[in-house]
């Protein structure tokens, strides 16, 4: 994970630095703070978590080193996975949020991953196309 910048209160980017180059990210602490402030958290390192993170510590920047796992074409990357096997993640769980002017009607949009409500901890994707029916 590279840096995340403030450049006002109602957005923040972020950059994931990655060997095929940077990802810039909006982030929109407005329409999602506990979304956001668990996502900064963790690449930052501010954030508490109780697994290991990609380098094996039990503290400091969660994302540093890890990898995007999985790769479907046409639909998304997914990322966030210490393991690298889809399996991992910070030690805990936190609800949805949704907003109305969030919507998945274009590409290029992050996303929490989840196994189903209320289990959002540290994977998230991004999307490579409209992908409406996840709205």
């Amino acid at each position: 994970m590279g840096h995340v910048t403030d450049p006002g209160n109602s957005k923040q980017i972020a950059t994931l630095r990655t060997s095929e180059g940077d990802i810039r990210i909006n982030l929109f602490p407005d329409h999602a703070p506990k979304t956001v402030g668990n996502f900064v958290g963790l690449a930052t390192g501010t954030q508490d978590y109780s697994q290991p993170n990609a380098s094996g510590g039990d503290s400091g920047p969660f994302y540093d080193g890890s990898v995007f796992h999985r790769v479907i074409n046409g639909f998304m990357i997914q990322g966030g996975d210490p393991t690298g096997t889809g399996r991992g993640g910070p030690g805990y769980q936190f609800a949805d949020e949704f907003h109305p002017e969030l919507q998945f009607d274009r590409p290029y949009l992050l996303a929490m991953a989840n196994a189903g409500p209320g289990t959002n901890g540290s994977q998230f994707f991004i999307t490579v196309g409209p992908t409406p029916h996840l709205n």
